[in-house]
């Protein structure tokens, strides 16, 4: 059986999908029938029904983007930071091995040479260098909080995207904003990030950090082009002239926009679609359905204590 955390979330809903197409047997906990942010209780339920893996999807991004962190400071570092400690915590307690959903805004740019950033490269969009995202910032630092940890997956997943029309899908957003950033970036296709993320465990790959985006990199523009060709949508795009506009008229927070290298996750022998054509592949598939009954990215839950304002959201780019 496999543990759920943050499965209300647009992650955490394709978790629990995958799941089920799968027949895996798994529980997705709500803090209001087990606050998994207090150690001692999340210890306690581990011990008690014993399950093989646990995965955290589980965070805070903001709503309606990460603009709103630099307000919910202290919701935002809880989710991101201190909460994958307390997970790192009482899975040790109880010798279960468990994934943890991070992100790939962490960086920004690519490397001297203009390739990807590698799992061996040290975040250069954090409070460390004191250039980021509050949001970036705390996911950074929830990374942080678990190197001393051995037992886990540190799963990057890059401004996911699907075949669903979903508020949180990337695709979506470029129909749906009025105009946008042009920007090159490494992106995830949810699903196979999903998928990937399991043959990790269930491959026995070796525990550590892996950047889970698509091969490759893609432009905005790029990407509207793509659209365009597909059919899906037929409006206009309009574009900011530069990110100095786009901070100055639409952004309050910095953004990361950034290439990956994801030839880490390549070497275990599980293979994700190049980029371009994960994206022609999901607009010829496009489809308006939710991807589960229950795919709201908000909470209904109320949590306890240091927590009682956060909600139970996935962790994306924003």
């Amino acid at each position: 059986m496999i543990y759920l955390l943050g499965g209300s979330g647009y992650i955490g809903n394709a978790y629990k999908a995958y799941f089920r197409r799968k027949g895996f047997s798994f529980r997705s906990l709500s803090r209001s029938e087990i606050d998994y942010t207090n150690l001692a209780t999340l210890t306690a339920a581990l011990r008690t029904d014993k399950p093989e893996f646990l995965v955290n999807a589980a965070g805070y991004t903001g709503k309606p983007n990460v603009d709103a962190c630099e307000i919910h400071k202290s919701e935002c570092l809880a989710g991101n930071a201190v909460l994958p400690g307390i997970i790192a915590q009482a899975c040790e307690a109880a010798n279960v091995p468990w994934g943890h959903v991070s992100s790939g805004c962490i960086y920004t740019g690519c490397r001297p040479d203009g390739s990807g950033f590698t799992e061996e490269d040290a975040p250069n969009f954090s409070f460390r260098q004191n250039n980021c995202s509050f949001y970036s910032g705390t996911k950074a630092l929830g990374e942080e909080v678990l190197a001393s940890y051995s037992n886990l997956y540190i799963w990057r997943v890059r401004i996911p995207f699907d075949q669903f029309e979903h508020p949180r899908n990337y695709l979506t957003k470029l129909m749906s904003y009025s105009r946008l950033l042009d920007a090159t970036n490494s992106i995830s296709e949810l699903q196979e990030f999903v998928e990937a993320s399991l043959l990790c465990w269930e491959r026995h790959v070796p525990f550590g950090v892996y950047n889970m985006t698509n091969p490759g990199s893609v432009t905005t523009r790029e990407a509207v082009e793509l659209i365009k060709n597909s059919g899906v949508c037929d409006r206009a795009f309009d574009f900011f002239t530069s990110e100095d506009e786009f901070m100055r008229t639409s952004a309050k927070a910095p953004r990361s926009n950034c290439v990956m290298n994801s030839g880490k996750l390549r070497t275990t022998g599980i293979r994700l679609t190049e980029v371009h054509e994960a994206i022609e592949r999901d607009l010829r598939n496009w489809t308006k359905i939710a991807l589960a009954e229950d795919f709201s990215p908000e909470c209904p839950d109320q949590p306890k204590g240091r927590f009682s304002k956060q909600r139970e959201v996935e962790l994306t780019d924003g």
